[in-house]
């Protein structure tokens, strides 16, 4: 615990309640001159790490942008990116992060949402950004990043290059604004996670202990920017911990293990869908030739998945349950016990008066007995501020002190929650509630499948149908009546598809979850030309 950074109290604060700037200060201190970070193609210390953001800062402040303005990153994972962010924490100012496969009207939405002062955007992406800049009126920066000459655009570097660095600090508070971070919007528009300084900070302390990390350690992440995990866990535990970071870009399944062996990396982060991917690549020689002592991602996996993946890769791992809107959820410990399907017990700070505590409740809101599935609603001084002018979807999260993850789950009588599914993919089937998860998992486990979504779809009988979308393996064949006979053999007989559509690929977020909106919306008859097994004539075991 005493080698986490940051953890000292300023005067009448708690130990987590710190500007970004502050903490910032704190870790430059510690290792000036060492490497914090490699990425794309650069290594920064943490000296040239602050001494850029506050360049940044500087730069910001010269255009006119102070406390409360929102700036905009339409970026791949560069430098920038950190620059941007955090040179905007020193002076108040709110990053906003784009998701870099959206086009023009996806990205106008939330430019005009945020009303961003300006906007940071990459060479790569300049099409894509210009068109949504030239119809939100708000933007009135286009800064490029790149040695692209880009007309109305100005360059990011240069205009880094020629400003001074800010000398001293405003006042900004623990609980003021750092970022926007929109959600991905499968149910309507994205909203606007209002994430403060200290949720930065608290989740740093945080995975610095659950990890239990070192300086000697190295981090690697393949996610984006974009995306909570890398910001949360990634970047704020290795500040945390003086450690440093390598960032790739993007996740490849050939290429991932040669880079986590050229970073030397110690502990590597991961969501969705790569695990089973890695663990389906075929088995080889040097699987255990790697430096890796921990991963660490979501979502929870069957105990037999872990335990063959751990002796595969001579690795431990750990899995745990979070989301945007608060960087404490529930995690595993380290070689601790592992419950089948658990996420783990509610998350600690290395402060213990820092609370945490994970509830589940009804329709009503009203705490239900353990054992019992229902809402799972956390409550910690790491939950968001609420969804950027969003009133009533601010209200329905945030009750009581308590946000309502719109998430469904159990806890068992010693505090470890079991994830159930999402509120709106829970799937009503003849009278009985079936998870698209647990029926997803059971689907990932057969030799041939490299991974599946489940949907409900319209029953001639009322309520639901269950509808499964496999892809298999690279080389394999997934023939549909295996499907349904592998679910036959390990779920009960309601839980089974009746259809299977066998495709190539599935859509996806770039952080790999699967699109199900997408797919809900792709045609208006989701069952024409499915196999279906009640045609088939399949026969299901009661």
């Amino acid at each position: 615990m005493s080698s986490i950074l940051g953890l000292e109290p300023l005067p009448g604060r708690q130990s987590w309640e710190k500007s970004l700037g502050e903490f910032l200060e704190i870790v430059t201190a510690a290792y000036p001159d060492k490497a914090f970070v490699e990425i794309a193609g650069q290594e920064i210390t943490y000296r040239q790490l602050m001494e850029r953001c506050r360049k940044a800062a500087g730069m910001f402040r010269a255009l006119g942008i102070g406390q409360g303005d929102r700036v905009c990153l339409f970026l791949p994972n560069v430098p920038e990116v950190l620059y941007t962010w955090f040179g905007l924490a020193l002076i108040g100012g709110i990053a906003v992060t784009i998701n870099t496969a959206y086009r023009r009207d996806e990205m106008a939405y939330i430019l005009n949402n945020a009303e961003a002062s300006a906007l940071v955007a990459h060479e790569s992406l300049v099409d894509v950004a210009t068109q949504a800049a030239d119809i939100a009126p708000c933007v009135r920066h286009r800064l490029l990043v790149g040695n692209a000459e880009v007309a109305g655009w100005q360059n990011y570097g240069q205009l880094l290059s020629n400003t001074a660095a800010i000398s001293e600090l405003p006042p900004v508070a623990p609980t003021d604004i750092s970022m926007l971070q929109y959600t991905s919007g499968t149910t309507g528009n994205p909203k606007g996670v209002q994430v403060t300084h200290q949720m930065y900070v608290s989740a740093g302390q945080g995975f610095a202990l659950w990890t239990q990390a070192t300086p000697e350690d190295r981090f690697f992440t393949c996610l984006p920017y974009f995306h909570a995990n890398a910001q949360y866990y990634s970047t704020m535990g290795t500040l945390a911990s003086g450690a440093s970071l390598v960032v790739q870009d993007r996740f490849s399944a050939s290429r991932f293990w040669e880079q986590v062996r050229d970073a030397r990396a110690t502990v590597v982060n991961f969501i969705g869908m790569m695990m089973p991917v890695l663990a389906k690549n075929d088995p080889q020689p040097d699987d255990r030739d790697n430096t890796v002592r921990l991963f660490y991602g979501s979502p929870a996996f069957s105990p037999e998945f872990l335990s063959e993946f751990e002796e595969r890769f001579g690795t431990d791992i750990i899995v745990g349950f979070g989301m945007t809107e608060t960087c404490y959820g529930t995690i595993e410990a380290i070689r601790g016990e592992r419950r089948p399907n658990s996420s783990g017990q509610p998350r600690q700070h290395p402060d213990p008066s820092f609370d945490n505590t994970v509830r589940i409740v009804d329709d009503a809101g009203n705490a239900v007995p353990n054992g019992t599935p229902g809402e799972i609603t956390i409550r910690n001084p790491a939950t968001m501020a609420g969804y950027w002018r969003n009133e009533t979807e601010t209200n329905a999260s945030l009750r009581d002190g308590w946000l309502f993850t719109g998430d469904l789950g159990w806890l068992d009588d010693d505090n470890y929650l079991y994830f159930v599914d999402r509120k709106k993919d829970v799937i009503r089937r003849r009278g009985e509630n079936i998870s698209s998860q647990e029926v997803e998992d059971v689907i990932k486990r057969h030799e041939n499948v490299l991974d599946c979504a489940i949907i409900a779809v319209p029953s001639e009988l009322g309520e639901d149908e269950v509808k499964a979308y496999v892809t298999p393996r690279p080389g394999e064949t997934v023939r549909p009546e295996d499907v349904i006979y592998w679910c036959a053999d390990n779920l009960a007989y309601f839980k089974v598809p009746r259809y299977i559509e066998v495709r190539d690929e599935l859509p996806r977020t770039p952080s790999l979850r699967v699109r199900k909106d997408m797919l809900r919306q792709e045609r208006e008859d989701l069952i024409a030309g499915c196999f279906d097994r009640e045609e088939a004539g399949i026969q299901i075991r009661r």
